[in-house]
Formats: structure tokens, C-alpha cells, sequence
């Protein structure tokens, strides 16, 4: 059957032409015609798993080979969960689609689902990933999927009622809704009126950081800027990503209005503020002191288990952790390990770095998992009837999505309206300008950085002294020191960097020095709304607070970090519940030093909100409630 270009131009006849990607290059491809269908699908090691699945697992693949745009993913897994919904929920009787509306009928519902589900997840995603980067290898991939289905991608029609029909009326309906939906998605998703009111960071210099206001964002400047995912940027200052988003259209959201914040919760702290200047002050110092616990050459250990972290109240850290697991009624043992390998591990584990599917299709994958061990007594709220897998991925890709995507509407409706300040802007900032503990010490200025001894500290003539404290800074007597992680090391296969007195001026956070801190600001922590939106979902889902069997996690194998030579032993991320996991993925960007405590907290309480809701309207679509 023909394929390659004929088909990209067939889907042109079909109202579902091509959008402007995430900055890559159209790639023309010309494949081999397919001559007969293949014994199983392409994703082969997995023939058990649903077309849904299929569909999910090819998206979280194009995800990573994309540019990292978190809230841009987030609204493709959402548009294309609401794609797979409306196609299964056509044929049945009760449930509401969300665009597409229409009831069929079939002989074989559970074929004419898969086939509609298949042709509907496909347009959408061909459209939306054409000319992202990694568009081939993507393109590719679908087109095998659906190979491997036997679904002949040359079937273009819209008209009539076979399921290649309606699912493809479907895609045209879902991207059709995109044009509209205020990302700007026809320009790239550009935001048309951004501009920083500050100049860029020169990363490499030290000193002033030249902000003219130090409660706004600031670009950095990279000598080589590379992606979170590994892919080169030719321009080395940074573009905001996502200021206009907080007035894309959600799903359980209340309007932005003119501000463009669904959720608003106030500003994060502000310097200057009579109200909130020590609040900066303070969590630019606890991003300080977590940057200088990074260091495993210091003989610290804590528990790490599931019986000593978490349990945290929405929007704290004020845990210890839980007394036993239920499954097992057993306390959970505990896990002692280095204190600096494991904040080390955690940070990058959560930092969704090279190749990954970012913190909306990480859920993703945590969601396909805890599915994974519940099967095959798949019950919504842990009650009611089994339901078959595809009925059951549906629903939870619907509302897992839904959240994600209102998530990133609400976090980046704040980060658009209050334009926040990321903490390598702060510190240097403060740093720059001295001390602000003791008006009548050395290098006084009311906006510099709070002493904390052992902390943060003035260089004098005698701390940097031969043989003391501040010896390798003693050309910088009057400038403010701190200690934390060093930076990145020369070579990171093999050094370490520790925690050492350097420059405030000099400092950076815990990330790849081509990467550095995000393009985008601060308040509210995507990550920290993300991953309570959908750990809501899956509690609520589910019916349980806790991972199948009281536990779940990861390990991190020794040397196996990216920043530097790491972790000296395996270590082991677990979780007893969702709320947990999303905890720490905000926690971890703290000791990565591109957070405060305020975009983390409120982040949690934001997703929170997301997630509820999303839930709730979720289930009226579920039982036929929703009135077109």
C-alpha cells in the first residue's frame, strides 16, 4: 500500500494538516509498502497490551525525542486521551464524549473500538509530531503501529460509519479544537507578547548578575546550551516557553480571564516586600544549604525508606514517614544510606533530563505501571465490577491527562502573570551585593544574602588566611562566600565536585552545565503541580492512597549519575504512596537548585486542585453526565 508523503498529503484532504512542531525540520520519508500484516504489532514485546497502551507508549516515545516543552506535551497527551476516549465512548450507550459526540453501533464493538481508537490516536499524532525534532523516527513509529494493527493508513475517509471513519472524524474534530484553544499552536507555540524585562545571565561570568528587577525572570546565556533531552540550541539565550499558557482552554478549569490564572494563590515571595522579603531571603538560603548537602564525601546517612520520608500534609514537608505498610502490615524496613548520593540520585532521577518523556509523561509511565501490578482486578475506586483493560486505560488516560494538562495551564498561568525570579538569579543577585544580617559588619546591603555561619559568609583577611576556611578565595576579600556544591567537574565519568566555599557569585545549581535551569520561571514548580495533579488521579482511581503493595520505586545504580561520578553505591528510591512520589519530585528541584520553597508548596497545593477536579469531571463523563 503506498505510504511516506502520499499519506502526509492525503491527511491534508482530511482537515488535519500539519502544525508547526517544537522547532524541528520536516522529514520526507518514503517507506517500503507493506504487503501483508505483520503477526504482531511493532511494540512486540508487549502483544497483551491494548491499542490505547500501544497508542500511549508510541506518544511517550516521541515525547523523548522531542524538545522538552512541558506544557505542550501535556496538552498532546491530553488531546489525544480525550481522541481515544471519544472513540470509545461512541459506542457505548451512556458514556459523554468530550469533542466528538456522536453514537455508533457495530457487530464487534470491541474491534470497531480498537479500529476507531487506533485511526483517531494516529491523525492526531502524526499531525501534532511532524515537524518536532525527532519527526522521522516518530512518524515512523506510527505508521508501524498501525501496520502492525493492520489499519491501512491510506484509509483517509471521514464520511460514513465505519470505525476508520469515525475515528478519523475524530482526529479532525480534536485538532480542529487545537486551532482554538489559545496555545498558539499555528506559530509554534510562541508566546506572541513576552519579552524579560531583565538582561540575560552570562552563566560563565561571575559577579553581578545585572537584574533590573530581582523579583522577575532572567534568560541565562550558555556558551553550548543543550536541551534537557540532549538535542543542541543554536541560539545560547533562552526564550521563555509558555508565558500566554494559563489561557489555554482545560478541562476542569475555571477561565484564566484577562490575567490568565485559573488558580491563583498570590505571588511567590518578593525582594523588597516589607510582608514577604524575608521569606525570599530565607528559601534563597535553604536552596543554599540543600545545594550544600550534595556532597558524598561527607559521612552522613539518613533512612531513605518509605517508614522515615513521606506522609507529608498537603503543601509541607512535615512527614516521618509511615508506621507500617498495609499490605503487608509489616513496618517497612529501613534503608540507610549516603545523605549526599541520595539527594544526589534523587535530583536527577526527578530531573526528567536526556531523553525523557518530562514530568507529564513520567506520570505517564508510573500510571502505565501501577496498572501493570493491578491487573487483572482492574476496579475503578477499587469497587464496582473488573473492568477489561481497555475500558479501564481509557478512563485513566482521560482523567490522568485531563490533570496534567490543566496542571501546566495553572502553573504556567502563574509563571506568565508573576514572571518569577529562578534561584541562580537570586543568589548571584544577593550575592553580588553583600550581606544583610548586620548594618554595621563589613559588605552591609539590605538585598544582599542573610549570614549564616558555616553557611554563607564575608571573605576577610583572616578567613581567607593560609590553611583557613576561605584560603582559595583570598583575592575576594568584602565579597560574600558560600558553601555548596562546586559546580560541575572537568571530568563527570570520574570527579566529583563536593560542597566547597565558593563565590556566590559564581554559584549554579545541580544541573548539566550545557542545561543549567529551565527556560521558563519559576512560580509555581511544574513539577511539584504535575505530580500532585496526577498522584490525585491515581489515589482517587485506584482507591487506594498507596502503590500497589504498599511500595514502589526505582533504583539507581552505582555511577550511573550524569552530573558528576555517582552514586558511590546502588540506591533505591522508594515511595509508599502517590502523594509521596509527587512530593519528592518537588522536592528534588530544590536540591537542584531551580526552586524555592514557594514554587514547590504552592505547586503541590495548585496540583492538588488539578487533580480533584479533574477527577470529579472525569467520572461525569464516565457515567453519561455531561451535556454536549
Amino acid at each position: 500500500m503506498p505510504r511516506g508523503r502520499s499519506t502526509r498529503l492525503a491527511a491534508l484532504t482530511l482537515g488535519v494538516a500539519a502544525v508547526v512542531g517544537l522547532g524541528g525540520l520536516v522529514v520526507s520519508r518514503l517507506a517500503t509498502p507493506s504487503t501483508s500484516c505483520p503477526a504482531t504489532p511493532t511494540i512486540s514485546s508487549h502483544p497483551d497490551w491494548t491499542v490505547a497502551r500501544r497508542w500511549d507508549e508510541a506518544l511517550l516515545d516521541a515525547i523523548r525525542r522531542a524538545l522538552p516543552n512541558p506544557p505542550v506535551h501535556a496538552r498532546n497527551l491530553f488531546h489525544t486521551s480525550v481522541a481515544m476516549w471519544d472513540a470509545w465512548a461512541t459506542y457505548d450507550p451512556t458514556a459523554s464524549g468530550d469533542i466528538f459526540t456522536e453514537k455508533h453501533s457495530a457487530s464487534d464493538v470491541a474491534a470497531a473500538r480498537n479500529e476507531a481508537i487506533s485511526y483517531a490516536a494516529y491523525r492526531v499524532l502524526s499531525a501534532r509530531y511532524i515537524k518536532a525534532v525527532g519527526a522521522s523516527e516518530s512518524l515512523n513509529e506510527f505508521d508501524d503501529l498501525m501496520d502492525g494493527l493492520c489499519y491501512p493508513i491510506t484509509t483517509t475517509t471521514t464520511d460514513g460509519d465505519s470505525p476508520a471513519a469515525i475515528g478519523n472524524r475524530i482526529a479532525a474534530a480534536v485538532l480542529a479544537y487545537g486551532k482554538t484553544d489559545g496555545s498558539n499552536e499555528a506559530n509554534g507555540y510562541a508566546a506572541p507578547d513576552y519579552k524579560p524585562v531583565n538582561p540575560p545571565l552570562v552563566v560563565k561570568n561571575t559577579g553581578d548578575a545585572g537584574l533590573v528587577d530581582p523579583n522577575r525572570w532572567q534568560p541565562l546565556q550558555l556558551e553550548h546550551m543543550i536541551s534537557q533531552n540532549g538535542i543542541p540550541i543554536t541560539n545560547g539565550v533562552q526564550q521563555a516557553i509558555g508565558p500566554q499558557w494559563g489561557h489555554v482552554k482545560g478541562f476542569a478549569l475555571p477561565d484564566g480571564g484577562t490575567a490568565g490564572t485559573p488558580i491563583d494563590p498570590g505571588p511567590p515571595p518578593q525582594l523588597g516586600d516589607p510582608a514577604t522579603d524575608q521569606a525570599y531571603k530565607d528559601q534563597a538560603v535553604e536552596v543554599i544549604r540543600d545545594s550544600s548537602l550534595l556532597d558524598p564525601a561527607v559521612e552522613a546517612t539518613i533512612d531513605v525508606s518509605p517508614g522515615a520520608r513521606g506522609g507529608n500534609s498537603l503543601g509541607t514537608n512535615d512527614g516521618h514517614g509511615h508506621p507500617v505498610n498495609p499490605a503487608t502490615g509489616q513496618p517497612y524496613p529501613p534503608d540507610v544510606v549516603n545523605q549526599g548520593d541520595f539527594y544526589r540520585v534523587m535530583t536527577e532521577f526527578w530531573a526528567d533530563g536526556p531523553k525523557s518523556e518530562t514530568p507529564p509523561g513520567h506520570w505517564n509511565v508510573l500510571a502505565n505501571m501501577v496498572s501493570d501490578e493491578l491487573a487483572p482486578n482492574l476496579r475503578i475506586e477499587g469497587a464496582g465490577p473488573v473492568l477489561d483493560r481497555l475500558q479501564w486505560d481509557v478512563k485513566l488516560y482521560l482523567a490522568v491527562n485531563a490533570a496534567v494538562h490543566d496542571a501546566a495551564i495553572a502553573a504556567w498561568g502563574l509563571k506568565g502573570h508573576y514572571d518569577s525570579v529562578r534561584p541562580i538569579s537570586m543568589i548571584r543577585y544577593m550575592g553580588g551585593l553583600g550581606q544583610s544580617s548586620d548594618p554595621n559588619g563589613p559588605s552591609y546591603n539590605k538585598e544582599g544574602l542573610p549570614l549564616v555561619p558555616g553557611l554563607i559568609e564575608v571573605i576577610t583577611k583572616e578567613s581567607s588566611a593560609p590553611g583557613q576556611r576561605h584560603a582559595a578565595l583570598a583575592s575576594h576579600i568584602g565579597q560574600m562566600a558560600i558553601k555548596s556544591w562546586a559546580g560541575n567537574p572537568a571530568d563527570p565519568k570520574t570527579e566529583t565536585s563536593g560542597a566547597k566555599w565558593i563565590l556566590a557569585g559564581a554559584w549554579v545549581p545541580y544541573q548539566l552545565p550545557t542545561f543549567v535551569t529551565p527556560s521558563f520561571q519559576g512560580y509555581a514548580s511544574g513539577h511539584s503541580t504535575f505530580s500532585r495533579a496526577a498522584a490525585e488521579v491515581l489515589t482517587a482511581f485506584t482507591g487506594s492512597e498507596y502503590f500497589p503493595g504498599g511500595v514502589s520505586g526505582y533504583t539507581i545504580t552505582a555511577g550511573s549519575l550524569k552530573n558528576e561520578k555517582g552514586p558511590t553505591t546502588d540506591i533505591r528510591l522508594e515511595w509508599a504512596t502517590y502523594d509521596d512520589a509527587a512530593d519528592q519530585a518537588g522536592q528534588s528541584r530544590l536540591f537542584g537548585g531551580i526552586h524555592i520553597q514557594a514554587d514547590d508548596f504552592n505547586g503541590r497545593i495548585i496540583g492538588s486542585q488539578c487533580g480533584k477536579d479533574a477527577w470529579a469531571l472525569a467520572q461525569r463523563y464516565f457515567a453519561g453526565q455531561v451535556t454536549p
